[in-house]
């Protein structure tokens, strides 16, 4: 489990009890900080209880004080209308995160590998973990692979995260910025939580925002919303941008089209 203890003495409110957000509870309360926990479902306070969690009905709690609400992923903050604990913490002036920041924040050392896309990003996470694993390094593979990041082992120099990351992930992961991230492809999914495909479009796009030194942003470029990403961070600069198709020559690229 990762490391807390850095948090010692700090509120922090956990909405959502499944695994990421169980883990989460209880690595910040392993760490000495004060945990209010809540679940809306009967199995998830249940959990909590048997974990050891003391309970805080999230609803009518007084939010002061509270470093930041780890929320689950699958609860909604923006659209199509905030979950109330949501609205609440943000009333409340309250950082809104997820179970990835607060692995970021407690391993910074670490080599960040994040991979996102619609489709084929499982099987995309756990080869390239696989291959890492193979050639020696050390190495966590897990997100919204089901593997909650913070039951991973704690990871330094030159040891590698290997994250596949949802655009519900990566709105909540403000500090991540990540040394190699890969962007399969885009096509409409997820809609009415992202207002549209612009947001979903954007959420996704968070996979590349600024923070680790010469960054590599790898993108297939088979649908058009891949391929003018990969021009406008490419125009942007700061970072080496790598197009892979299955359709067509990529000059300059990774391509492997299919023969007919």
């Amino acid at each position: 489990m990762i490391d807390l203890s850095a948090l010692k003495g700090q509120r922090y409110a956990v909405m959502g009890l499944a695994r990421s957000g169980l883990t989460a509870a209880r690595a910040l309360a392993a760490g000495g900080a004060e945990v209010l926990a809540w679940d809306d479902g009967a199995a998830g306070r249940e959990a909590a209880t048997k974990a050891g969690i003391a309970l805080t009905d999230l609803h009518s709690a007084d939010l002061s004080g509270v470093a930041a609400l780890v929320l689950s992923p699958g609860i909604p903050h923006t659209f199509p209308a905030p979950h109330s604990v949501a609205a609440r913490a943000k009333a409340a002036g309250v950082p809104i995160i997820g179970d990835v920041e607060l692995l970021r924040r407690a391993q910074p050392d670490a080599t960040y590998l994040g991979i996102t896309g619609t489709n084929g990003k499982s099987t995309t996470t756990a080869l390239t973990g696989h291959i890492l694993k193979e050639v020696g390094l050390r190495v966590e593979v897990g997100g919204n692979l089901g593997i909650p990041v913070l039951s991973f082992a704690p990871l330094g120099k030159g040891d590698v995260y290997v994250l596949e990351m949802s655009s519900y992930q990566l709105e909540l992961t403000p500090s991540l910025g990540f040394d190699a991230a890969v962007l399969l492809n885009i096509t409409p999914d997820h809609l009415d939580r992202h207002g549209g495909m612009d947001g979903y479009v954007a959420a996704k796009r968070l996979a590349f925002q600024p923070g680790a030194p010469a960054p590599v942003a790898i993108l297939g470029i088979d649908d058009p919303h891949t391929a003018a990403m990969a021009d406008a961070l490419e125009a942007e600069g700061g970072r080496t941008v790598i197009r892979i198709s299955a359709e067509q020559h990529v000059p300059n690229g990774i391509s492997a089209p299919t023969v007919s």
